[in-house]
């Protein structure tokens, strides 16, 4: 189980290896995107809150990255934060985040990214339930629901 110190090593330090990569050039990103997904996935754009589909639902199945279809999170990890985004408390597999510091906008955030192809997710907070006490806030436009 990740925790809050591991986020922050890995931010610092480095992140896991990916299974596999998948590049692309923003051309080709734009043709397979609609304006809104490759605005967040791809520009670290933010969808407004209480709007994404998956921001309340909670059924069983797996979340995967919208762009290159890697497993990210699984409904069994979902909690409702009262954010306005879907909140997770793990990923499916630690190797499949990638963590990068952000001070933009005048704060101090961690920003959670796919391993696989850096598609922009959303960040990573340290006020989650027990245990882990993770919140990987995300953008509903960048996932992809898995159905079981």
């Amino acid at each position: 189980m990740l925790k809050w110190i591991d986020i922050l090593q890995f931010a610092s330090k480095g992140n896991p290896v990916p299974h596999r990569r998948v590049e692309k050039t923003e051309e080709k990103w734009k043709e397979i995107l609609t304006p809104e997904e490759f605005h967040i996935t791809r520009k670290k754009g933010t969808e407004r809150p209480f709007t994404g589909e998956h921001c309340e639902a909670i059924e069983p199945g797996k979340y995967s990255c919208k762009c290159c279809d890697t497993p990210l999170f699984d409904s069994t990890e979902k909690f409702d934060s009262r954010s306005g985004w879907p909140s997770f408390t793990q990923p499916v597999d630690p190797s499949s985040i990638k963590y990068k510091k952000d001070q933009s906008f005048g704060m101090i955030r961690v920003e959670v990214m796919c391993n696989v192809c850096d598609a922009h997710l959303g960040h990573v907070f340290n006020d989650g339930p027990p245990p882990s006490e993770l919140r990987y806030c995300i953008n509903s436009v960048s996932l992809a629901k898995q159905k079981i």
